[in-house]
């Protein structure tokens, strides 16, 4: 697997995490292949590459609003892509 990392509205590099099927076919489209992980997981996952933003749900990946969603703390499961 290869994590795919993103970019803040501030630039910063983040690892992308969703809580549905639904949020991420949304965000990324119907193509996008993904994983089940945990927080933790993903977390580690990026880590190594010296991303410790995690954003969870957001509503437009390529969009350039706000950067509500970084660092709020998910639940459960997570499909990353």
């Amino acid at each position: 697997m290869t994590a795919r990392l993103f970019r803040t509205p501030r630039g910063e590099r983040t690892a992308v995490g969703f809580t549905s099927e639904r949020g991420l076919v949304a965000a990324l489209g119907p193509w996008q292949r993904c994983v089940r992980l945990s927080e933790p997981a993903l977390r580690a996952l990026v880590a190594p590459l010296g991303v410790h933003t995690l954003t969870i749900d957001p509503p437009l990946v390529a969009g350039a609003g706000p950067d509500q969603y970084a660092g709020r703390p998910a639940r459960g499961t997570l499909l990353a892509a």
